[in-house]
C-alpha cells in the first residue's frame, strides 16, 4: 500500500499553517522535509503533519519557538523522524514524467502499469500526485525486457506475482506449511524455467538475425561499389 505524503501546498493547506510560518519552523529545525522528489519538489510525511499540528497548537498556547524545542526535546519523537530534521540524508523520489524518461516511455504507460498491478508508487498524494524511488528505473526496465521477450502484461503481473511469493517466503517461510512452501517453490522454478526458453529462443533469433544483417550489409556495400563504377 502506498504512503501517504503531503506536498508543500496540501501541508499548509491542511494544517492552516502560513508559508513563512513553516519556513521558520524548519529554520529552527522543529519540522522538515521527509524527502524531495527528483525535481526539488519537498513532500511531508503523515509524522511530519501531526508534527506540525502539534507545534501549531503549542505555538497557539504561547509558547515560544525555544520553549517549543524543549517540550520537545522533553517529550521526544520518533527516531526515524528526529534523524531526518537533524539533517540527516533525505532520500530522492522520481515524479511520474521523470520516471518515464528514465525508462523511455509515456507516462500513459506507467499509469497502464499501474491500473495493470504490475507496479505501485511508494508515496502519493491525496491529490494523486505519485512519487517513486529510483528502484522503479530498473523495474520499468525489466518490463520492457519481457515485452521484448514476448510476455504480454498479464503475463508480466504473474512475473511480478511469483517474485513477490519468493520474497514472501525468503523474509517469513515459517507462515506457511512444509506442503504450501514446497508448492510455491515449484511454481517459481517452473515460471523460471519459462522465462530461460524464451530467454534462449530470443538469443537464438538474435543470432540468426546479426548473421544475416551483417551478410547483406557485406552484399549492399558490393552492390553500392558496382553502382558507382557504373558508365
Amino acid at each position: 500500500m502506498a504512503q501517504k505524503i503531503y506536498l508543500l501546498g496540501e501541508i499548509l493547506n491542511k494544517t492552516e499553517i502560513r508559508p513563512e510560518i513553516l519556513a521558520e519552523w524548519e529554520k529552527a529545525k522543529l519540522i522538515g522535509p521527509s524527502g524531495y522528489s527528483d525535481d526539488k519538489e519537498p513532500f511531508y510525511s503523515d509524522i511530519s503533519f501531526s508534527r506540525c499540528l502539534h507545534i501549531k497548537n503549542l505555538s497557539e498556547l504561547g509558547y515560544s519557538l525555544d520553549d517549543i524545542k524543549k517540550i520537545i526535546k522533553k517529550v521526544g519523537l520518533p527516531a526515524k523522524e528526529e534523524e531526518k530534521i537533524s539533517g540527516g540524508k533525505t532520500e530522492k523520489f522520481l515524479t511520474v514524467g521523470m520516471l518515464a524518461d528514465k525508462i523511455g516511455v509515456s507516462t500513459r504507460t506507467i499509469k497502464h502499469w499501474e491500473e495493470k498491478g504490475i507496479i505501485d508508487s511508494e508515496m502519493r498524494t491525496e491529490g494523486g500526485f505519485r512519487l517513486y524511488t529510483e528502484d522503479f528505473v530498473l523495474i520499468g526496465n525489466l518490463i520492457k525486457d519481457l515485452q521484448l521477450f514476448g510476455y504480454s502484461l498479464d503475463e508480466i503481473k504473474n512475473v511480478e506475482d511469483s517474485y513477490k511469493e519468493l520474497l514472501s517466503l525468503q523474509n517469513n517461510i515459517d507462515a506457511q506449511s512444509k506442503e504450501e512452501v514446497s508448492h510455491k517453490i515449484e511454481n517459481i522454478l517452473e515460471a523460471m524455467a519459462g522465462l530461460y526458453e524464451k530467454m534462449k529462443l530470443l538469443k537464438e533469433g538474435i543470432s540468426r538475425w546479426e548473421d544475416l544483417l551483417k551478410k547483406k550489409k557485406k552484399e549492399i556495400q558490393e552492390l553500392k561499389n558496382k553502382n558507382l563504377k557504373r558508365a
